[in-house]
């Protein structure tokens, strides 16, 4: 099926690995003309490199932190106008409620909601205006299924979804759409980590960990195992089409194939 993105322009932040990279990917395999946005000119390079190498002909990269007032500013200058926006820049981490510091609470929001708001002001009006955009949130289910080792992930994660459908209303009746998708437990780097965190036994094989953890931390999973980032790429590439013009102001779960439809 052809995507119809050949000659959109995507902006995808926190794309220099896992589900970022995965989602630029796929779009610039599909014909799109992707920028993506890191902190680390060396680990841009190395995201650049393995997109063009999997076919996609026009990515670029920009050094800057989107998570940032300023970062978000240089990004919006060097790439002021686009027709797909993915807020996709976001961090986690395991941690007692009543270890979570001020700190924590303003990093993670900073990280995973502000990111998301700093680049949706300057970027949605020209969608208006052009009657024609798309802008998707990378959330996660665990905005809706709050885990109790990361409320501070979790609370940010479903302030994600107020602000993504709250910026749906005001596409009302135009051609601009903003969704999100919430993952389950995604395959990428720094997880295996993670998962050790969580053990029993940190030092069993990974492969007794994994079904461990969903036997017991995410017992109420359907798939029972860790999404690919390709999965969640392939969900997010359809968002981004025109094909799915008739989609917006959701929250779309992402477990493998299977996706439920929050309107």
């Amino acid at each position: 099926m052809d995507l119809q993105l050949t000659a959109k322009t995507v902006l995808v932040t926190g794309a220099t690995a896992g589900i970022g990279l995965e989602i630029a990917r796929s779009l610039a395999v599909e014909g799109a003309r992707v920028v993506i946005t890191g902190r680390d000119r060396a680990k841009l390079d190395n995201a650049l490199a393995s997109v063009k190498a999997a076919g996609g002909l026009e990515i670029s990269g920009i050094v800057a932190d989107a998570a940032s007032a300023e970062g978000a500013a240089s990004i919006a200058s060097v790439e002021p106008s686009v027709d797909i926006l993915v807020n996709n820049l976001g961090i986690y981490e395991s941690k007692a409620f009543g270890d979570i510091t001020d700190a924590d609470w303003s990093h993670l929001f900073d990280v995973n909601v502000m990111s998301g708001v700093r680049l949706s002001r300057p970027y949605l009006p020209g969608m208006l205006e052009r009657n024609w955009g798309r802008i998707i949130f990378i959330s996660s289910e665990s905005g809706l299924a709050i885990p109790q080792d990361m409320i501070h992930y979790a609370t940010s994660k479903t302030a994600q979804l107020s602000v993504s459908r709250g910026l749906a209303q005001l596409t009302r009746g135009t051609n601009v759409t903003v969704n999100s998708v919430l993952p389950g437990p995604t395959r990428s780097e720094g997880i295996e980590a993670f998962l050790r965190s969580q053990a029993s036994d940190p030092s069993a094989p990974i492969k007794q960990i994994e079904t461990e953890f969903f036997a017991t931390a995410r017992s109420a999973s359907i798939l029972q195992r860790m999404v690919e980032a390709e999965e969640v790429a392939n969900l997010v590439a359809y968002l981004a089409s025109p094909r799915s013009s008739a989609t917006n102001g959701a929250a779309l779960r992402a477990e493998g194939g299977l996706v439920n439809t929050i309107a």
